[in-house]
């Protein structure tokens, strides 16, 4: 069986079960990472367990215990204050410190303000921009006494406007909430990237009746590969805003 790793940086990832949020998080544990990943589904996160076991003792050759030793999987809601907050907290009880968070989690109701329904835009609002707002909140004192890295998954909606997009609306707050962030935290020595991806190909299209729009698309990997870039910048340096769209598309 193997044994917690006492060294390394240790990071938290919102929505870690899947799509950007599992490839970041497979990444951060290639690259030495002892990580925390939160999502509601108890089920994608143990599969998600289960098969970064197996890629370690591929590489290993040697047996792991449930979570590698360097992953550690709460379930919760990440619009929940009381949720993100004791996901805080137990990564820093398992670890011992906190270096980074990624605010990967969300969803969208893929409507307008014209066709909408408000009840559904509540529960967008509150994963979407109350869960970040909360997840800085819980994680600051640790970051602060770390000097560590802020991640805001956002997207190209909250760069370009889309048409009544209510998910836009909700990127576009998730970008003032990097910006104010920043001003906030900057001299405390704790850095804030705002990554805004363009169309990827994930699971998050499946809500979306007929599925993901055509056109081109980048991967899951290739936005975790700009996540894992802008927490890898050295002591010092400030990356604030990163857009990763596929070449070819528009806006």
């Amino acid at each position: 069986m193997g044994a917690a790793r006492t060294e390394g940086p240790v990071t938290l990832v919102t929505g870690g079960g899947s799509g950007i949020g599992a490839a970041a998080t497979g990444r951060l544990l290639d690259a030495g990472h002892r990580v925390t990943i939160t999502g509601r589904s108890r089920e994608r996160l143990e599969r998600f367990a289960a098969e970064a076991r197996t890629r370690a003792e591929t590489k290993t050759g040697a047996q792991h215990d449930g979570d590698t030793g360097t992953l550690l999987t709460v379930p919760g809601d990440a619009g929940d204050h009381e949720s993100v907050t004791e996901a805080v907290e137990a990564t820093v009880r398992r670890f011992g410190r906190l270096d980074n968070v990624v605010a990967n989690a969300g969803i969208s109701t893929h409507d307008t303000l014209a066709d909408g329904d408000p009840e559904r835009w509540r529960e967008m609002l509150l994963t979407n921009v109350l869960g970040p707002a909360v997840l800085v909140k819980a994680a600051l004192p640790h970051l602060k006494g770390s000097r560590g890295r802020i991640v805001l998954v956002g997207s190209t909606a909250g760069v370009k406007n889309t048409p009544g997009n209510m998910y836009s609306v909700t990127k576009w707050a998730l970008s003032a909430l990097a910006e104010n962030a920043r001003v906030l935290v900057t001299g405390d020595g704790v850095g804030v990237t705002l990554v805004a991806p363009g169309r990827v190909d994930t699971p998050f299209w499946e809500s979306r009746e007929g599925g993901m729009p055509e056109g081109p698309s980048i991967t899951a990997g290739q936005v975790a590969e700009a996540i894992v870039w802008a927490v890898g910048q050295p002591p010092g340096v400030d990356v604030n805003s990163v857009v990763v769209r596929p070449v070819g598309q528009i806006h």
